[in-house]
């Protein structure tokens, strides 16, 4: 197909398109004349995962290119390539403290570890001295019970990942950072409803006459 139904196809404006091709992201079709090229559901595909990134997750083109690298060049150690991935999502963050004493503690009490240098233990450690410097520590508790419901929730979706054994490490790498990408939002937008339906049950529960306006006929 021409740049313009490619373009279409996707939903972007043309130059859209041709600011991708030349920033690097959308490889190039295949020439077929010297001002034309044609392209293929491979580019389709390919801008389908770049508005995700930077549409949909907010990633800077520079954060996006190294997602798109990752895919593209996973190398052969899997779970490398997806944490150089994931290293390009938000939010971004540097601890005081490299070690990351509160998040290394709080899963090493829970039997977990993701190793030195993970950027989701570094996320996890500012937002735990975020707690602590607004007066509100996260309690042990809270933190198992939010652990434990996490790693049911966790456990299916890794459990998902290259299920297919023909699946190509490029394919999952996409997978996981796409999942986490796009799921994340909705698991926060469902997590808010949730609050609201709850208090505003509760509230109805607590409202005078409430209990004989549910037991009459």
């Amino acid at each position: 197909m021409k740049i313009s139904a490619l373009a279409h196809e996707a939903g972007l404006p043309v130059a859209t398109v041709k600011y991708y091709l030349r920033e690097g992201l959308l490889p190039a079709g295949e020439a077929t004349s010297a001002t034309q090229a044609r392209y293929d559901d491979r580019h389709l595909h390919r801008l389908r995962v770049i508005r995700a990134l930077v549409e949909v997750a907010g990633l800077p083109l520079a954060r996006a290119k190294q997602v798109l690298a990752a895919v593209d060049e996973p190398g052969p150690d899997p779970y490398a390539a997806v944490a150089r991935a994931v290293e390009a999502l938000p939010p971004y963050a540097e601890p005081a403290d490299p070690a990351c004493p509160r998040a290394t503690a709080l899963l090493e009490q829970h039997g977990l570890d993701v190793g030195v240098g993970s950027t989701a233990l570094t996320q996890l450690e500012v937002a735990l001295r975020g707690l602590e410097a607004a007066g509100r520590p996260l309690d042990p508790e809270a933190a198992g019970r939010y652990l434990a419901d996490i790693r049911s929730m966790a456990e299916r979706e890794v459990a998902s990942v290259g299920r297919d054994p023909g699946a190509s490490l490029p394919g999952v790498v996409e997978d996981v950072v796409l999942g986490t990408t796009l799921i994340e939002p909705v698991i926060l937008a469902m997590r808010r409803v949730m609050h609201q339906a709850l208090y505003r049950e509760r509230t109805e529960r607590s409202r005078p006459g409430h209990e004989a306006d549910t037991l009459s006929p």
